[in-house]
């Protein structure tokens, strides 16, 4: 599995996977960009800046699994947050997006500044709080209703992984 940035010839595939709201599941946001404006945003950055980035989640035989993300959530905070979305259920379980968080999360630390990456899930989403502890994520507690989606508030767990917490894929090394 490799993490590689989104080509031109990606945009068409990657748009239609942002559009396809019935495959996000019941924890994914469901805001829609528009075209023009997604088309816009590559054109201009390559789904890439220095404080927010896109990478596809692509698997050996180069199928396009899903992608992640990462930004600033607080412009006042020391931090960046990650978010990921596999494009089909069958993908699901099998460690691509726990392999995709752990990649991530040693660039981000080894060429950005930031001193903490932060995961906001779902109380309900067992499968990423799972990645969230595998990736030696840290509980921080519960953000009470500040995730609008799916037409309520809902209440949001945040996990936190500092520069300086152990990495469990890294302890061996």
């Amino acid at each position: 599995m490799t993490l590689r940035p989104v080509l031109a010839a990606d945009v068409d595939r990657l748009y239609r996977a942002h559009t396809d709201i019935a495959n996000r599941g019941a924890y994914f946001p469901l805001g829609v960009r528009s075209e023009p404006d997604f088309r816009r945003e590559h054109a201009e950055t390559g789904l890439w800046q220095r404080e927010s980035g896109t990478l596809l989640i692509v698997n050996g035989a180069g199928e396009l699994l899903g992608h992640i993300e990462f930004f600033r959530p607080v412009n006042y905070w020391d931090a960046f947050e990650l978010s990921y979305l596999l494009y089909d259920g069958s993908f699901a379980g099998r460690g691509h997006v726990t392999e995709a968080v752990r990649l991530l999360v040693d660039y981000l630390f080894a060429t950005k500044k930031q001193h903490r990456i932060q995961l906001v899930i779902v109380p309900e989403n067992g499968a990423s709080r799972r990645i969230a502890e595998k990736c030696g994520f840290t509980l921080e507690g519960t953000v009470r209703g500040a995730f609008f989606n799916d037409g309520r508030s809902q209440d949001v767990v945040l996990y936190s992984l500092l520069r300086t917490d152990t990495r469990p894929w890294r302890a061996g090394a």
